[in-house]
């Protein structure tokens, strides 16, 4: 394993210098909706932002949401990053209860969740310990988790020990529910140049003769830190052999690949795959290639709206299309418009 620099540990982008306090951030994240909330019925799979959950908004959003029936529903959270200790959040602890109080509050409870990753910031057993008992209180019947690179500092030994019991390899392993495949991949224990996220061929393997009993009509939903798609390799927003894994999922009618690592909602669709990456419960960071480098990115509570908001996207299976609206929390004109 090669030796790698966490983005963000060196470098942290500052759009200003004013900072932010606990409680402002513990209330701009409670807008933020740090968490996507995925819904299946009859071969669509949904998406819904946290922040469409919240009972009361300002800003112009609709109280409260109508949730359509599902057969069954499940919640992604990911780079929760336990011990974080920088100005950019100085509660990571109380910003992800903020995100669990939120899938608590649902109308109907999701099925299980998956946590994609950097559930730890340095693999630390109390950074550990204070995400598992945070996570006891999470009204669903399981959590599903894949490592991120923060947790891999001591080469994943906590992190197996902990979640990779019946898993294969790395913590790679997949399970069925409600008539969807889902495959949980580990990108982050062989970095290679620049930080792209690897699977390697021992995984690759595995993940073929995975699928290859399964019906194509089955949907498939891969889970994994860093990102499947190459959002931008510059800053190792990518992984180097993600395209011949997804070779493997080409005769599927539905795919779905749900991300993290770069702490922000991005959305691509390509042929029968639909990616998306999911915000952080931590921290934000900057868009691919508007700072210097990458890392945790310290905002004024006013700014922090703009920068975080909810994203819908509907996936219709067989049709292949996906419809994707972005809805900042608040606009920026209002912000500057002294709101």
């Amino acid at each position: 394993m090669k030796n790698h620099i966490h983005p963000g540990d060196e470098h942290t982008p500052d759009l200003n210098n004013d900072g932010i306090d606990r409680r402002g951030f513990l209330e701009c994240m409670a807008w933020a909706g740090t968490g996507v909330l995925w819904m299946m019925s009859g071969g669509i799979l949904k998406s819904y932002g946290m922040s469409q959950m919240i009972d009361k908004t300002t800003g112009g959003l609709k109280k409260g949401l109508l949730m359509p029936k599902s057969d069954f529903s499940f919640a992604q959270i990911s780079d929760s990053h336990i011990g974080f200790t920088k100005p950019a959040n100085p509660d990571v602890v109380g910003t992800l209860q903020a995100t669990i109080a939120k899938i608590n509050a649902m109308p109907s409870a999701p099925a299980f969740v998956l946590h994609t990753g950097d559930l730890s910031h340095l693999a630390q057993a109390d950074e550990f310990d204070t995400l598992e008992q945070s996570l006891k209180s999470v009204k669903t019947e399981k959590i599903f988790y894949v490592p991120g690179e923060h947790d891999w500092t001591d080469n994943g030994k906590l992190y197996l020990e902990r979640y990779g019991k019946g898993t294969k390899g790395d913590g790679w392993y997949s399970f069925d529910s409600n008539g969807v495949h889902f495959i949980g991949l580990v990108n982050v224990t062989n970095h290679v140049d620049g930080g792209l996220g690897n699977i390697g061929a021992e995984q690759l393997k595995w993940l073929e003769n995975d699928v290859k009993g399964l019906s194509s009509s089955t949907p498939i939903v891969v889970f994994a830190h860093i990102p499947m798609w190459a959002i931008y390799p510059q800053w190792g927003w990518a992984t180097q052999d993600s395209a011949l894994a997804l070779s493997f999922l080409k005769r599927f009618g539905s795919v779905s690949v749900l991300n993290g690592h770069i702490h922000q909602t991005i959305q691509k669709v390509e042929g029968n795959i639909t990616f998306h990456t999911a915000n952080s419960t931590a921290f934000p960071q900057p868009a691919p290639g508007a700072a210097p480098s990458p890392g945790p990115m310290k905002v004024p509570a006013e700014k922090l709206r703009t920068l975080l908001g909810l994203t819908s996207v509907h996936y219709v299976e067989n049709n292949h299309t996906l419809a994707i609206t972005d809805i900042p929390l608040i606009e920026a004109a209002a912000v500057t418009g002294g709101q």
